[in-house]
């Protein structure tokens, strides 16, 4: 699943693949906006079949977190 989640998140933004990393936070390390947040959770959605809770996705701050609500899907 984070192989799967990084390379969607290196559609958003403008970073270096090893920046992506677990602890990544969002916002403050890869630079995302709440709009580029949001897209790409439509994405993830449509690629993997799942209906996401905007509240729920509104607490994930780091890729881990992203991975571990997505694998409890």
């Amino acid at each position: 699943m984070f192989e799967k989640l990084k390379s969607i998140i290196l559609n958003y933004v403008e970073v270096e693949e090893n920046q992506v990393t677990p602890e990544a936070r969002f916002m403050e390390d890869l630079g995302f906006t709440s709009f580029d947040f949001m897209s790409m959770l439509g994405e993830l959605e449509e690629e993997l079949e799942v209906e996401i809770d905007q509240q729920k996705a509104a607490g994930i701050r780091t890729v881990q977190e992203a991975v571990d609500y997505l694998e409890s899907l």
